[in-house]
Parts: C-alpha cells; structure tokens; sequence
C-alpha cells in the first residue's frame, strides 16, 4: 500500500487534506445522531494499494451499501499516504479507514483509539490474509534468494507498507543481509529505493531500475498481469513471507460503541459482492471492493495482528513506534 511514513512533508500534507475534507466524529459528537444513530457525515479514508489517480470507483458500492445502512452521507478521502490517515484518525476527522497490516497496527501504537470491522478476503470462502514476495527478473541469474540482495538496488514499496517494508525487512535480517530494520542499516547494505506503490515497485523490477525488490502476492500473480504491465515470467519469485493477515477496515471509537457493533455486521455481513449485486449497487466485478479488489469483509480480531507487533519486535524498526 503506498505510505510515507519517513517523509514529514508529505505526511503532513496528507494530514492537513484529510483535516479539510473529512467530517469528524469529534465534530459530530455534540450533534444528535440520525435515525440509525450515525452522524449526518462519515469520513471514509484509504490509500491505493497501486499508483491509481482515482480509486473511488472501486469503494462505490461500499460506499452505497453504508448510506443505506446508516442514514449518513459518507466522504470518501484518498490521502497520499497512511500517515495522513493515521493522523486524520486521532485528530476525529476519520471515522472509518481501510488500513494494511502494519499502518493498523502503527496507527493503534500511535494513540488512534479504533476498532476492527473486518478483513477482507479475495473470494468467497477464502481466509483473509496474503503473502510479501522478494522478486527480481526471471533473467537475473545472480539473484536467486534474499542473500543475494545485499550491495543491490532493492526497491521498497514504502516505510509504511507492510508487506513492502516490514515483513521484508524481517526476511532480510533473518538471512543475515541487514543487522536491524533502521534505514542506516538498511542503506549501508544496498541501495533502498522507495517505490511508491506495489505495482511500480514490481515494474520498476521489470525495467530494471531496480536489481531486486518486493510486492504483495496477487498485485504480481493477478492484478498486473491481468492488467497487461507483466507477463507470466517477467518476474521470479525468490522469497515469500508467512501469511499476513488481511488488510481491515477500522472504525473511529469516538463513533462509539453502538454505532461501531452496526458497522461490523454491515460489514462482515453485507459488505461483499454477492449481497451488493443483489442490492442492485453493482455488477460482476465491479462489485469487488477497494484497489485490492477483494470479494468482501470477514470477522476479525485485534489479536491477527499480532503477527505483526511480533515483526516489529524482530526488526526494532522505527516506524513500529509511537
């Protein structure tokens, strides 16, 4: 997912849009709520998974199916970076975010008082959760696993991207390539390049821009190569990470707490492709919500992102602090 954690700048940039545009829970809370005891305005926020001018297209039906659930009007924001959100969360003027692993986990460390609504998952039936890949080019012969990777141009996706930052750099200390997670670390054993994005990470790769980096598993197995920017064999997969648990939807606690046990059954309930086509709020695919195009939301609990606090422990990365 695309972030900018180390960046001030552009974190307080994202800050300040999501400051201007989002309608807060804090500045709903002395308001009566509606009906259905939502505030007249909710503030929906996420970053593209991939370099997407415009990913609203792909919250539509979400964002249908929860105006007619809850009576409120919702704002979506996409901010640059999670950053942004994470502060746009703790200021009130994000009531629901859809976080990566790490950015929730970051987020909660951080001060933000939220709570899971749900993961997604790719098909019905599926278990929410993916995989990070250490890729290079299906013709690079001298790189063949993460040892390979030190003294290389190694393409990040972002200091905030969990399975384009963290679990990767997990890997790479537990193959003996980097000493810690700390960028000094990081720098003085090859060239960080922080791509922006998991598909311009994995394309920069492919251009050669870059010796060797990482990307999430179905952005490289699926969504580039349906899309065309990759075909099978471009890239060899070298590594892969443990399962991580599946980017979530998180609801601002200033909504408090009747409103939030709403929101998680319209989510791990409602909110998957079958009951929104049936809704009439879309069609076939277009029903697959957010950039990462998942067929719906499942129950889950803080606990799955244990996983990731336990990585952050490995790695003693900055970013996992406060």
């Amino acid at each position: 997912m695309t972030h900018r954690f180390t960046r001030l700048a552009t974190a307080a940039a994202a800050a300040a849009v999501l400051l201007v545009a989002g309608c807060s829970s804090s500045d709903t809370a002395s308001e009566a709520p509606n009906d259905n005891g939502f505030p007249d305005t909710i503030t929906l926020a996420a970053v593209p998974a991939e370099n997407s001018a415009d990913m609203r297209a792909s919250y539509d039906p979400l964002i249908a199916l929860l105006e007619k659930e809850t009576g409120s009007t919702v704002e979506f924001v996409q901010a640059s970076d999670y950053a942004g959100v994470v502060e746009g969360m703790i200021a009130g003027n994000v009531d629901l975010a859809f976080f990566g692993p790490f950015a929730y986990v970051v987020a909660g460390l951080n001060g933000a008082k939220l709570t899971p609504l749900g993961a997604v998952i790719e098909s019905e039936g599926a278990d929410p959760g993916y995989q990070s890949y250490g890729l290079a080019r299906a013709d690079n012969a001298a790189i063949n696993g993460l040892n390979d990777f030190a003294g290389k141009k190694v393409c990040f996706v972002d200091p905030g991207s969990t399975s384009g930052f963290l679990y990767p750099t997990a890997g790479l200390i537990e193959a003996g390539v980097i000493k810690s997670g700390s960028e000094a670390d990081i720098s003085a054993a090859m060239t960080p390049i922080y791509a922006g994005g998991h598909d311009a990470s994995a394309l920069s790769i492919k251009n050669g821009d870059c010796d060797a980096g990482f990307a999430f598993d179905s952005m490289v197995d699926e969504t580039m190569v349906q899309k065309g920017d990759l075909a099978p064999g471009d890239l060899k997969t070298v590594w892969k990470s443990e399962m991580i648990a599946g980017s979530v939807f998180a609801a601002n606690d200033a909504l408090g707490a009747d409103a939030i046990g709403k929101l998680e059954s319209v989510f791990t309930q409602k909110a998957n492709a079958k009951v929104m086509a049936a809704e009439g709020f879309c069609e076939a695919d277009d029903c697959l919500i957010t950039d990462e195009r998942a067929w719906g939301v499942v129950p889950v609990d803080d606990s799955a992102y244990d996983g990731v606090r336990k990585v952050c422990e490995v790695t003693g990365s900055e970013k996992c602090k406060a």
